[in-house]
């Protein structure tokens, strides 16, 4: 992910063993976030539709005020992050911007650059989601 603020630009990267995408843009999101040191005024730009629907859509907050299920039959997906990231969001005032990925955005490149370095490297730790839902 990258950071910037006026001149100043900061880039983290990480990942994990047996995840997903979705995982993975979720956690991007929520690191980003977490590295703020103060109330900020935000806007995260993601090619993940899942992220930015989500949020934009209100589907994140309804999965939750629904005990992190989708309907009555099917359980939201990754619901240890959606709940971290919307604990999150009551901390800022954040916009989400869906960009088309690999269409020469800078941002959105350099992301993925980052992203590919981290997925590359050995010794990843697993993924190891937490029982939000009693699921």
């Amino acid at each position: 992910m990258v950071l910037m603020y006026g001149d100043h630009r900061k880039e983290l990267s990480g990942g994990y063993n047996n995840t997903t995408n979705n995982r993975m843009e979720l956690l991007a999101a929520i690191k980003g976030l977490e590295a703020l040191k103060e109330p900020c005024r935000v806007t995260i730009y993601s090619d993940s539709r899942y992220l930015v629907d989500a949020v934009r859509q209100g589907w994140a907050k309804r999965w939750q005020a629904n005990g992190w299920r989708r309907n009555k039959t099917e359980p939201a997906l990754n619901a240890d992050l959606w709940e971290r990231l919307l604990g999150l969001l009551t901390g800022h005032e954040v916009e989400f911007v869906w960009v088309r990925g690999h269409q020469g955005n800078p941002g959105n490149e350099r992301c993925d650059a980052l992203a590919n370095v981290a997925a590359r490297q050995p010794d990843l730790p697993p993924d190891e989601p937490l029982d939000v839902a009693g699921q």
